[in-house]
């Protein structure tokens, strides 16, 4: 099997994509040969190409030689997996040995480098993600405008981690130090895979840890590109490993692994609870989860009626609705309720949905024929429950997984189109009285992830902000990410924060240390 393939895109891009798995800055085959197929979701065809397991044609021979350090390392009946293994170890051999030199002033040089070269190649790497992902081109420029800042962001957090001095007594000197972790597995979703890529390998690099980081099994190809470029930037073989994978088996032995130190997970929370059971049942590695959400979007009477509807546009059909925090229970004050619903559907049909390669596009196809099924079952759920169905409902064309924005009315709390996420361009409105109705339905759910109030009410503004269970809570505007602002969920949503000088508490521990200068004690 070749480790490459010379490709050109819709849009004119040509490129080599790399196949296989990187490790020790090189792409190498799977132990046992074996391949999956990438599927192209604006078509539905095979696209053949991506091996997972890693390094050797001679498995006997592999197995021979990894049997000691594999058998250290698992427990009795533990899930088999040579491949998670052999990157485990790269990573543990680079981070003992040439990483451990390494300076934080110059760890922060090879992040910019890498930020650098993901500026220089953005079409390429955006081109990938819409025929990986099916997001439009232009929108996966942002995302990876996005993390090449992101990457950036930390380049310049890597020389100021410190401890602190801490006065006790005299005699006494003390001090903490922020350490590296070590060895941290990071498994990353499908909706945003380049983004996922540089938030979790940006704050783990920067405070002085390698990473063994699974790709999305729908969506492996940028993330092989964006690892061929690390090597480019200078990075020193082990420091970042790419591994294309199945949860069910890569993602698996990442989490149960007993010589990874921290585990790093963003996708749904359902797969989030068998990682904390993972995790409890093996080394009791360090966890973060981002999981899923329920996000409210809560207009008020006082509200810019047009500007709510752009945002509230945005905040639930971008990236196709494939968003963690999406918000897709809007909830509008009663006063313009009608108006709004009415100027709403007039708004979402002006979004374009087809081809992620012309340039008008706003929503591409669902990422699988999984999602695209899941996402067309929750809408009928919506019609036998007695939603109404204001707009959309239906697979858009006959080609590929394309859904038309949809916009549910007439729903109630008890619904499964308002308790569950859904991942889709699937919309519910409802009505509410006060601000403290408003509050009580956007607090009703065991998501909270992110929320949003649109008024002009600063009082208003504030007072719901302040009382919602969520993360995030957006006024006037939604999605509106940044690198600089810790991104995380309350209740089922996850554990810990990406983002900001937050994340990198993810990736440290501290150490106290306590020098006696008075002599012995008696």
């Amino acid at each position: 099997m070749t480790l490459s393939i010379d490709l050109e895109l819709p849009n004119g891009v040509k490129y080599n994509q790399p196949l296989g798995l990187f490790i020790n800055n090189e792409f190498v085959k799977g132990a046992e040969g074996k391949t999956f197929e990438v599927i192209n979701p604006r078509s539905a065809d095979s696209m053949s190409w991506c091996c997972w397991n890693m390094v050797s044609d001679d498995v006997t021979a592999l197995r021979k030689w990894f049997a000691p350090f594999t058998k250290r390392l698992r427990r009795s009946g533990g899930l088999l997996s040579i491949d998670v293994d052999i990157a485990v170890h790269a990573a543990r051999t680079a981070f003992e040995g040439e990483w451990h030199k390494v300076t934080p002033a110059r760890r922060g040089q090879l992040l910019c480098k890498l930020a650098d070269l993901f500026e220089e190649n953005l079409l390429m790497l955006a081109s990938v993600e819409a025929l990986d992902n099916g997001k439009s081109v232009s929108m996966a420029k942002g995302d990876i405008g996005a993390a090449a800042a992101c990457l950036r962001y930390y380049g310049g957090w890597a020389d100021k981690v410190h401890g602190k001095v801490i006065d006790t007594e005299h005699g006494k000197f003390n001090y903490t130090k922020q350490e590296p972790i070590g060895v941290c597995g990071q498994i990353i979703p499908w909706n945003f895979p380049i983004l996922m890529w540089a938030w979790k390998i940006g704050p783990a690099i920067a405070t002085g840890n390698v990473v063994v980081l699974k790709t999305a099994e729908q969506t492996p190809l940028s993330g092989l590109l964006a690892a061929g470029l690390t090597a480019k930037a200078g990075f020193p073989p082990g420091v970042i490993n790419i591994l294309s994978g199945f949860g069910k088996t890569a993602g698996a032995a990442i989490s149960s692994h007993m010589d990874i130190d921290k585990v790093a997970f963003t996708g749904s929370t359902i797969t989030g609870r068998t990682i904390m059971k993972a995790v409890a049942n093996s080394n009791l590695k360090k966890v973060t989860l981002e999981l899923g959400g329920k996000s409210p979007n809560i207009v008020f009477d006082d509200a810019d009626i047009n500007e709510a509807i752009s945002w509230v546009n945005f905040g639930i059909y971008y990236n196709h609705g494939q968003c963690c925090c999406a918000g897709s229970r809007i909830y509008v004050q009663e006063g313009i309720y009608d108006t709004f619903v009415e100027k709403f559907k007039k708004r979402i049909k002006e979004n374009v949905v087809g081809d992620p390669f012309e340039n008008e596009t706003f929503q591409g196809p669902q990422v699988s024929q999984l999602q695209f099924d899941r996402i067309m079952e929750y809408i009928e759920h919506g019609k036998k429950e007695g939603a109404k169905i204001e707009l959309g409902g239906k697979r858009h064309g006959n080609v590929g997984y394309f859904i038309e924005p949809t916009i549910f009315s007439n729903v109630d709390e008890s619904m499964k189109i308002m308790q569950e996420e859904i991942f889709g361009p699937v919309a519910s409105i409802a009505k509410f009285k006060t601000v403290g109705d408003a509050i009580a339905l956007g607090n009703k759910t065991t998501f909270g992830l992110a929320a949003a109030v649109h008024t002009k009410n600063l009082d208003t503004a504030l007072t719901v902000a302040n009382s919602l269970k969520a993360g995030t809570v957006w006024v006037n505007t939604y999605n509106a990410l940044h690198t600089a602002l810790p991104f995380g969920g309350f209740k089922e949503s996850g554990i810990g924060r990406e983002l900001g000088k937050a994340a990198l508490a993810n990736y440290t521990q501290v150490k106290t240390v306590s020098v006696n200068m008075n002599g012995a004690p008696y």
